[in-house]
């Protein structure tokens, strides 16, 4: 059914002359901002038809209808939309794989890099980096909270 086999001007002034008394009726029970708010929604579709709107409103909803039942109906779209699917799924799982490849060719590199030696016969690691400075021991509190205490010391938080 295209746009031009249904009689809209009759309709839309239907609508809107019924909008109008429900608008008066309103304004009567309910009060003045109820009855303008209703007479505002009651003249919409008849302005709708007198600006052309509603033409276009008719065309966008019928062009989303069929390609909605287009799509609900059509086994080549829905084979689409699986492979769509799949096709993101396998982005997905290699991003994933990659991530782990990376951290795993990090972590051997930074082994081999350690291990080997420098031009001046040591290993890397005690080559490149200083040792760590030990710090004098501390008497142990005698309180029951002295272990979780070290932990957060060693983790930075105090």
């Amino acid at each position: 059914m295209s746009f031009t086999d249904i009689a809209w001007t009759p309709l839309c002034v239907g609508v809107t002359a019924v909008g109008l008394v429900l608008s008066y009726l309103a304004f009567r029970r309910r009060g003045l901002a109820a009855g303008l708010r209703a007479t505002a929604w009651s003249l919409l579709p008849l302005a709708a038809l007198l600006t052309g709107i509603l033409a276009t409103l008719w065309n966008v909803v019928s062009t989303v209808v069929s390609f909605v039942t287009g799509l609900v109906l059509s086994p080549a779209v829905w084979a689409g939309v699986v492979l769509a699917g799949l096709s993101v799924l396998l982005f997905v799982v290699s991003g994933a794989l990659r991530g782990r490849a990376i951290a795993r060719g990090r972590g051997s590199a930074d082994a081999a890099e350690a291990a080997a030696p420098t031009p001046t016969g040591t290993p890397a690691a005690s080559a490149g980096k200083a040792k760590p400075v030990e710090r004098p021991a501390k008497p142990a509190p005698a309180d029951d909270f002295s272990d979780i205490e070290d932990i957060l010391k060693r983790r930075g938080i105090s």
